[in-house]
């Protein structure tokens, strides 16, 4: 969950070894198929859509050099700097979900191609 990273972050930051590597991660590794439905299950209860639903799931080939898993090793910023996720996977997916519905101005710029022009425009000569 973005708020307990940020911490992460913030305790590297702040207390961290200078050149050391600290993974960050949430000891709750999910299959991206499980995180899929629950974002389906959530939005479908919380917009009443019967549109939302599985159906909208395209199965595709996996790309060439497909990652198996994106499960981490987080045992040394919990050694080294104490910390832990404090938000479970249930509670965060739903705190995620919320953000988003709540903003839907910010997921329109991002999805209208805007965002990526703005950087384009302020990055360009730099």
């Amino acid at each position: 969950y973005v708020e307990d990273h940020c911490k992460a972050i913030d305790m590297v930051a702040n207390g961290g070894k200078i050149g050391e590597v600290y993974n960050v991660g949430g000891h709750n590794e999910r299959p991206n198929i499980f995180i899929v439905k629950t974002i389906i299950s959530q939005l479908h209860d919380r917009l009443k859509d019967d549109g939302i639903s599985e159906d909208l799931i395209k199965h595709v080939a996996d790309r060439l050099g497909h990652d198996r898993r994106y499960g981490i090793d987080p045992t040394k910023i919990k050694n080294d700097l104490g910390w832990y996720p404090e938000t479970p996977f249930e509670k965060g997916i739903v705190l995620t979900i919320d953000w988003y519905l709540n903003h839907e101005e910010w997921m329109e710029h991002i999805t209208s191609g805007n965002y990526q022009k703005y950087y384009e425009e302020m990055y360009k000569n730099k």
